[in-house]
Protein backbone atom coordinates (compact mmCIF):
# COMPACT_ATOMS: atom_id res chain seq x y z
CA UNK A 1 0.00 0.00 0.00
CA UNK A 2 1.32 3.49 -0.82
CA UNK A 3 1.35 6.52 2.31
CA UNK A 4 -0.62 9.55 2.03
CA UNK A 5 1.85 11.26 0.65
CA UNK A 6 2.99 8.90 -2.06
CA UNK A 7 -0.65 7.94 -3.04
CA UNK A 8 -1.07 12.24 -3.16
CA UNK A 9 1.60 11.98 -6.23
CA UNK A 10 0.27 8.47 -7.67
CA UNK A 11 -3.17 10.37 -7.83
CA UNK A 12 -1.75 12.88 -10.03
CA UNK A 13 -0.62 10.14 -12.60
CA UNK A 14 -3.40 8.44 -12.22
CA UNK A 15 -6.05 11.30 -13.10
CA UNK A 16 -4.11 11.63 -16.38
CA UNK A 17 -4.39 8.22 -17.80
CA UNK A 18 -7.54 7.45 -16.83
CA UNK A 19 -9.24 8.22 -20.34
CA UNK A 20 -6.67 5.69 -22.32
CA UNK A 21 -6.85 2.45 -22.46
CA UNK A 22 -5.57 0.74 -19.57
CA UNK A 23 -2.55 3.22 -18.80
CA UNK A 24 -3.97 4.28 -14.94
CA UNK A 25 -3.20 0.57 -14.18
CA UNK A 26 0.14 0.65 -15.74
CA UNK A 27 1.02 3.82 -13.77
CA UNK A 28 0.06 1.83 -10.66
CA UNK A 29 1.40 -0.86 -11.08
CA UNK A 30 5.10 1.13 -11.83
CA UNK A 31 5.04 2.97 -8.76
CA UNK A 32 3.62 -0.21 -6.85
CA UNK A 33 6.87 -2.28 -7.94
CA UNK A 34 8.16 -4.33 -5.27
CA UNK A 35 10.46 -6.54 -7.50
CA UNK A 36 13.73 -5.49 -7.32
CA UNK A 37 14.52 -5.65 -3.54
CA UNK A 38 18.16 -3.99 -3.70
CA UNK A 39 16.44 -1.20 -5.87
CA UNK A 40 13.50 -0.80 -3.07
CA UNK A 41 16.27 -0.92 0.04
CA UNK A 42 18.30 1.67 -1.70
CA UNK A 43 15.49 3.83 -2.19
CA UNK A 44 14.58 3.79 1.45
CA UNK A 45 17.85 4.15 2.29
CA UNK A 46 18.69 7.42 -0.34
CA UNK A 47 15.26 9.07 1.26
CA UNK A 48 15.99 8.41 4.98
CA UNK A 49 20.03 10.03 3.95
CA UNK A 50 18.81 12.64 2.05
CA UNK A 51 21.62 15.83 1.57
CA UNK A 52 20.81 18.67 3.69
CA UNK A 53 19.83 20.62 0.93
CA UNK A 54 16.90 18.97 0.42
CA UNK A 55 15.98 18.16 4.23
CA UNK A 56 12.88 20.01 4.47
CA UNK A 57 11.99 17.41 1.07
CA UNK A 58 10.12 14.79 1.43
CA UNK A 59 10.92 12.28 -1.05
CA UNK A 60 8.65 10.66 -3.61
CA UNK A 61 10.99 6.79 -3.30
CA UNK A 62 9.24 5.44 -5.60
CA UNK A 63 9.07 4.08 -9.24
CA UNK A 64 8.90 6.76 -11.66
CA UNK A 65 6.80 5.98 -14.45
CA UNK A 66 7.05 8.21 -17.62
CA UNK A 67 5.97 11.29 -18.72
CA UNK A 68 4.55 13.73 -21.43
CA UNK A 69 2.32 13.44 -24.25
CA UNK A 70 0.21 10.51 -24.96
CA UNK A 71 0.14 12.07 -28.66
CA UNK A 72 3.82 12.56 -28.49
CA UNK A 73 6.07 11.01 -31.67
CA UNK A 74 8.96 11.44 -29.75
CA UNK A 75 9.78 9.05 -27.41
CA UNK A 76 13.19 10.13 -25.26
CA UNK A 77 14.44 7.21 -23.17
CA UNK A 78 16.97 7.55 -19.80
CA UNK A 79 18.83 5.21 -18.08
CA UNK A 80 16.85 5.30 -14.42
CA UNK A 81 15.61 8.21 -12.17
CA UNK A 82 18.39 10.06 -10.46
CA UNK A 83 18.44 10.47 -6.74
CA UNK A 84 18.46 13.58 -5.76
CA UNK A 85 15.93 14.02 -9.00
CA UNK A 86 12.92 12.05 -9.99
CA UNK A 87 13.40 10.06 -6.79
CA UNK A 88 12.55 13.08 -4.88
CA UNK A 89 10.65 14.61 -6.77
CA UNK A 90 8.11 11.90 -8.41
CA UNK A 91 8.65 13.00 -12.00
CA UNK A 92 11.14 12.00 -14.52
CA UNK A 93 13.84 14.19 -15.66
CA UNK A 94 13.18 16.98 -12.82
CA UNK A 95 15.32 18.19 -10.35
CA UNK A 96 18.93 17.38 -11.41
CA UNK A 97 21.56 18.29 -13.40
CA UNK A 98 20.95 16.18 -15.77
CA UNK A 99 17.20 16.93 -15.97
CA UNK A 100 18.13 20.87 -15.99
CA UNK A 101 20.23 19.98 -19.03
CA UNK A 102 17.70 17.82 -20.93
CA UNK A 103 14.81 20.63 -20.54
CA UNK A 104 16.49 23.36 -21.29
CA UNK A 105 17.29 21.62 -25.13
CA UNK A 106 14.03 20.26 -25.33
CA UNK A 107 12.39 23.94 -24.71
CA UNK A 108 14.78 25.51 -27.34
CA UNK A 109 13.95 22.55 -30.10
CA UNK A 110 10.26 23.28 -29.06
CA UNK A 111 9.45 20.52 -27.24
CA UNK A 112 8.67 21.85 -23.64
CA UNK A 113 6.88 24.77 -22.91
CA UNK A 114 9.83 25.98 -20.66
CA UNK A 115 13.31 25.51 -19.43
CA UNK A 116 12.74 24.58 -16.33
CA UNK A 117 12.68 21.25 -14.56
CA UNK A 118 12.51 21.44 -10.75
CA UNK A 119 9.29 19.70 -9.19
CA UNK A 120 5.92 18.26 -10.18
CA UNK A 121 4.20 21.85 -9.57
CA UNK A 122 6.57 24.29 -11.96
CA UNK A 123 3.92 24.35 -14.82
CA UNK A 124 6.38 21.91 -17.03
CA UNK A 125 4.29 20.26 -20.13
CA UNK A 126 6.21 18.26 -23.27
CA UNK A 127 4.31 19.08 -26.43
CA UNK A 128 5.29 15.80 -28.99
CA UNK A 129 7.10 14.47 -26.52
CA UNK A 130 7.15 11.78 -24.15
CA UNK A 131 10.34 10.99 -21.42
CA UNK A 132 10.80 7.63 -19.54
CA UNK A 133 13.22 5.60 -18.22
CA UNK A 134 14.72 2.02 -19.11
CA UNK A 135 14.34 1.32 -15.51
CA UNK A 136 11.89 2.91 -13.18
CA UNK A 137 13.50 2.81 -10.13
CA UNK A 138 16.85 4.86 -8.98
CA UNK A 139 19.98 2.37 -9.16
CA UNK A 140 23.29 2.66 -6.69
CA UNK A 141 25.81 4.21 -8.36
CA UNK A 142 23.63 4.25 -11.72
CA UNK A 143 24.28 0.67 -12.58
CA UNK A 144 21.09 -1.25 -12.79
CA UNK A 145 21.81 -5.22 -12.74
CA UNK A 146 21.02 -7.50 -15.87
CA UNK A 147 18.09 -8.68 -13.72
CA UNK A 148 16.56 -5.51 -12.60
CA UNK A 149 16.38 -4.31 -16.53
CA UNK A 150 14.57 -7.39 -17.34
CA UNK A 151 11.87 -6.57 -14.17
CA UNK A 152 11.38 -3.27 -15.89
CA UNK A 153 11.52 -4.22 -19.43
CA UNK A 154 7.55 -4.88 -19.18
CA UNK A 155 6.54 -1.47 -18.50
CA UNK A 156 8.93 -0.13 -20.87
CA UNK A 157 7.49 -2.17 -23.32
CA UNK A 158 3.80 -1.38 -22.24
CA UNK A 159 4.46 2.83 -22.73
CA UNK A 160 5.56 2.38 -26.42
CA UNK A 161 2.31 0.70 -26.68
CA UNK A 162 0.59 3.92 -25.66
CA UNK A 163 2.46 5.87 -27.84
CA UNK A 164 0.35 5.23 -31.21
CA UNK A 165 1.79 8.12 -32.62
CA UNK A 166 5.33 7.17 -32.31
CA UNK A 167 7.69 8.07 -35.05
CA UNK A 168 11.36 8.27 -33.33
CA UNK A 169 12.80 7.19 -30.11
CA UNK A 170 16.07 9.04 -28.78
CA UNK A 171 18.00 6.85 -26.31
CA UNK A 172 19.90 8.93 -23.95
CA UNK A 173 23.16 6.86 -23.04
CA UNK A 174 24.44 3.07 -24.42
CA UNK A 175 22.56 1.38 -21.92
CA UNK A 176 18.41 3.31 -22.95
CA UNK A 177 19.96 2.58 -26.19
CA UNK A 178 20.24 -1.20 -25.42
CA UNK A 179 17.32 -1.35 -23.83
CA UNK A 180 15.16 -0.05 -26.49
CA UNK A 181 17.01 -2.79 -28.48
CA UNK A 182 15.81 -5.25 -26.97
CA UNK A 183 12.41 -4.29 -26.84
CA UNK A 184 12.84 -4.26 -31.15
CA UNK A 185 14.08 -7.87 -30.64
CA UNK A 186 11.45 -8.67 -28.65
CA UNK A 187 8.98 -7.61 -30.98
CA UNK A 188 10.33 -9.36 -34.16
CA UNK A 189 12.39 -6.79 -35.76
CA UNK A 190 15.74 -7.57 -37.23
CA UNK A 191 18.06 -5.10 -35.75
CA UNK A 192 21.12 -6.01 -37.38
CA UNK A 193 24.20 -4.48 -36.33
CA UNK A 194 23.47 -1.41 -34.40
CA UNK A 195 25.64 -0.25 -32.19
CA UNK A 196 25.69 2.66 -29.93
CA UNK A 197 27.39 6.48 -30.75
CA UNK A 198 26.52 9.80 -30.39
CA UNK A 199 24.03 11.23 -33.65
CA UNK A 200 23.76 7.76 -35.15
CA UNK A 201 19.96 6.99 -36.45
CA UNK A 202 19.00 3.59 -36.98
CA UNK A 203 15.86 2.93 -39.28
CA UNK A 204 13.32 0.07 -39.08
CA UNK A 205 10.96 -1.54 -41.72
CA UNK A 206 7.38 -0.30 -39.91
CA UNK A 207 8.93 0.88 -36.78
CA UNK A 208 10.14 4.30 -35.35
CA UNK A 209 13.04 6.10 -36.46
CA UNK A 210 16.24 5.63 -33.27
CA UNK A 211 18.46 8.37 -32.97
CA UNK A 212 21.20 8.03 -30.02
CA UNK A 213 22.62 10.71 -27.66
CA UNK A 214 25.31 10.68 -24.98
CA UNK A 215 23.37 10.95 -22.05
CA UNK A 216 22.85 13.97 -20.26
CA UNK A 217 25.00 13.56 -17.58
CA UNK A 218 27.15 15.69 -15.11
CA UNK A 219 30.25 13.42 -16.37
CA UNK A 220 29.54 14.41 -19.75
CA UNK A 221 28.59 17.50 -19.80
CA UNK A 222 30.81 18.85 -17.46
CA UNK A 223 33.87 17.45 -19.52
CA UNK A 224 32.58 18.51 -22.54
CA UNK A 225 31.83 15.04 -24.50
CA UNK A 226 28.48 16.71 -24.68
CA UNK A 227 27.35 19.96 -25.07
CA UNK A 228 24.16 21.89 -25.18
CA UNK A 229 24.85 22.69 -29.42
CA UNK A 230 25.56 18.95 -29.84
CA UNK A 231 22.32 17.59 -27.81
CA UNK A 232 20.49 20.38 -29.74
CA UNK A 233 21.34 19.29 -33.36
CA UNK A 234 19.66 15.81 -32.89
CA UNK A 235 16.91 17.16 -31.03
CA UNK A 236 16.52 19.91 -34.34
CA UNK A 237 17.56 16.85 -37.12
CA UNK A 238 14.32 15.01 -35.15
CA UNK A 239 12.30 18.01 -35.34
CA UNK A 240 12.82 18.27 -38.99
CA UNK A 241 12.32 14.90 -39.90
CA UNK A 242 8.91 14.62 -38.00
CA UNK A 243 7.43 18.29 -39.98
CA UNK A 244 4.49 20.13 -37.94
CA UNK A 245 3.27 19.19 -34.52
CA UNK A 246 -0.54 19.71 -36.19
CA UNK A 247 0.16 16.54 -38.74
CA UNK A 248 -0.58 14.07 -35.37
CA UNK A 249 -4.43 12.48 -34.93
CA UNK A 250 -5.35 10.58 -32.51
CA UNK A 251 -7.15 11.45 -28.46
CA UNK A 252 -7.21 14.94 -27.47
CA UNK A 253 -3.53 15.32 -26.29
CA UNK A 254 -3.04 15.76 -22.96
CA UNK A 255 0.59 15.18 -20.75
CA UNK A 256 0.84 11.95 -18.31
CA UNK A 257 2.57 12.54 -15.04
CA UNK A 258 2.50 14.63 -11.87
CA UNK A 259 1.84 17.54 -13.05
CA UNK A 260 0.58 20.48 -10.91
Amino acid sequence: MLDGYSRAVADLFLNRWQNYENPGKLAQDIVECEKCPRLRAYAKIAARNRPKRFADWIYWGKPVPGFGDLNARVLIIGLAPASSGALRTGRIFTGDASSRFLVRALHSAGFANQAISESVEDGLEYTDCYLTAAVKCAPPGDKPTGEEFDNCSPYLDAEISLLRNLKVVLALGSMAFRAYVEHLTKSGVEVGRTKFAHGVVYRFPRMPALYASYHPSPRNTNTGKLTPAMLLDVLTRIKGELGPVEHISGPTRRPLGPVA
